[in-house]
């Protein structure tokens, strides 16, 4: 467990990918199984402890340390990890305790995994007691599944193909077919063993990204070289199935499926569909607030599974039955998509339509409707392109409808987490009714600078008027432009209405707060 502790405090210090890469090579070559494989699952979120949540950790602290210098060290550091583990007492009574060998992370695993909900607490206690500051902050990160030591899986993996000569594309590949400790994997990338066979799996296979559309780039670009589809407001999937097995991936690989039985259950073919997740009714696509309804989720109820269908807005094939598409022209694959299509007619499924058009005037007038129709904008596609892992250049492009904007005050304020958890990062913002108050639209937590950051951090705290715990409200002085998807109603808010993906687009130290926008112009876009 000292070992990975280590890893991930150097890891949460280390700003660059490559710094990040070399680390997690490093540690993998040098650590056996199972050893390894447990941090490759950590940091990819594959171990599911369910029975240490936060509310437990903080029983723990309770009966140890007194709960108002707990809660003001909290409000301070602004971690719960990384508080229970700077202000846990030294066991000195239980001298055993103190001076037995700090347990593995393959040993708190087994452990965990192996205990019944009343003996965890026990156990997470005297693993605190075993470890110093750093051993017991990875402890509680490991057991609340809260890492945020900007690893993402992508780096993850790409730190284990590092291992040997093996492309991380390859490694996606199998992904889906393993399971921790990933012993199978870790021979094969050092040529220890063969590869695993994933064939029989119904698995993920990396997707093919696309790039922002960038000023002037379509002057390059010739409009018969390319196809056009609108880009739906919903989110990326990946469907797999091979008859047996059904299984519903997000774009990065996470199997999504248990949030949406209705899709898995229909799902009896033997296929890879590339497509959009969307709630439609009647036809017509719901909004994404809608979806965000059943995203996330363990369970759904049937009042949920009625209220809100799933749907699947086809884009894409990647494998038809055995066969393997992805070498592919678009417009061939776009072929047997329709062919697969119309052979199966499968339920809760139809095909993203594709736009005819002969000139990028043409194009770009349709896509200024785009709003109109709650849609993101349009998708171009490259009619050659075979379906490319990652983000490869000069082949997809996402051409967005242009954000809305709106200039509102900052209401309150919270600290961050990680790197972030000594300023004030999460904003709160709101927009004046015509009664003269100031009511809550949304929150955002990006689209700034370091530099201005640290102006905002400063500001929330030379203004702060009211303190909730880790939240301050601060006095209406300052506007923040915010840009923003969309907007739709909402029960949340006391404004009624809520942002979709709002995030600060300028600072305007020079607008007086009695001049930011009004409520109606808001409502005014829905």
């Amino acid at each position: 467990m000292n070992r990975f502790a280590r890893l991930l405090d150097a890891l949460a210090f280390t700003p660059s990918r490559n710094g990040k890469l070399r680390l997690l090579r490093d540690h993998f070559a040098e650590l056996p199984d199972p050893e390894r494989g447990w941090a490759l699952a950590a940091l990819t979120g594959g171990i599911d402890l369910p029975s240490a949540k936060p509310a437990m950790i903080r029983a723990l602290v309770a009966e140890r340390v007194d709960p108002v210098l707990f809660t003001w060290s909290y409000d301070f550091v602004g971690d719960l990890a990384e508080t229970t583990a700077l202000i846990w007492p030294a066991p000195d009574a239980v001298a055993e305790r103190r001076n037995a060998p700090p347990p593995t992370l393959a040993e708190v695993v087994a452990e965990l995994t192996a205990a019944s909900r009343a003996e965890v607490p026990a156990l997470v206690a005297g693993w605190l007691d075993q470890l110093d500051a750093t051993g017991r902050w990875a402890l509680l990160k490991l057991v609340t599944g809260g890492m945020r030591v900007g690893v993402s899986e992508r780096i993850a993996k790409t730190a284990v193909a590092g291992l040997g000569e093996v492309p991380v594309e390859a490694v996606e590949e199998v992904w889906h077919g393993l399971r921790p400790p990933y012993e199978p994997l870790f021979a094969w990338v050092t040529g220890a063993g063969d590869r695993p066979d994933p064939e029989a799996a119904a698995r993920f296979r990396p997707m093919m990204l696309s790039h922002p559309l960038e000023e002037g780039e379509l002057d390059a670009m010739a409009p018969a070289e390319y196809a056009a589809e609108w880009k739906w407001d919903g989110i990326r999937v990946q469907v797999a199935a091979t008859g047996a097995e059904r299984r519903l991936f997000s774009r990065t690989g996470e199997d999504v499926g248990g949030a949406f039985p209705d899709l898995v259950a229909t799902l009896d073919f033997r296929a890879v569909l590339d497509g959009e997740l969307l709630v439609v009714r009647d036809g017509t696509v719901a909004p994404f607030s809608d979806l965000q309804q059943r995203l996330n989720r363990k369970t759904v109820g049937t009042k949920l599974l009625t209220s809100h269908p799933a749907w699947i807005r086809l884009y894409d094939i990647l494998v038809d039955g055995e066969e393997d598409l992805r070498g592919l022209a678009f417009d061939a694959r776009r072929e047997r998509l329709e062919t697969w299509f119309s052979d199966r007619r499968p339920a809760r499924m139809d095909l993203s339509p594709l736009i005819g058009f002969t000139t990028w005037p043409e194009l770009t007038e349709l896509r200024a409707g785009a709003r109109a129709a709650a849609i993101e904008g349009l998708m171009l596609k490259r009619r050659a392109s075979p379906y490319l892992s990652g983000r490869p250049k000069g082949h997809w492009y996402k051409w967005k409808r242009d954000p809305l904007t709106v200039d509102c005050v900052l209401m309150y304020a919270q600290r961050g987490h990680g790197k972030r958890s000594s300023f004030y990062s999460d904003y709160t913002f709101g927009l004046w009714t015509e009664a003269g108050e100031l009511v809550p639209v949304g929150k955002a937590y990006f689209g700034f600078t370091d530099d201005e950051l640290q102006q905002l951090d400063r500001w929330v705290r030379n203004h702060t008027t009211n303190r909730f715990g880790p939240v301050r409200e601060v006095e209406p002085g300052l506007v923040l432009e915010i840009a923003f998807d969309g907007v739709q109603r909402s029960t949340r808010h006391k404004s009624g209405l809520a942002m979709r993906f709002p995030r600060v687009a300028r600072i305007r130290w020079d607008k007086p707060a009695g001049e930011a926008d009004r409520l109606p112009v808001l409502e005014a876009m829905l």
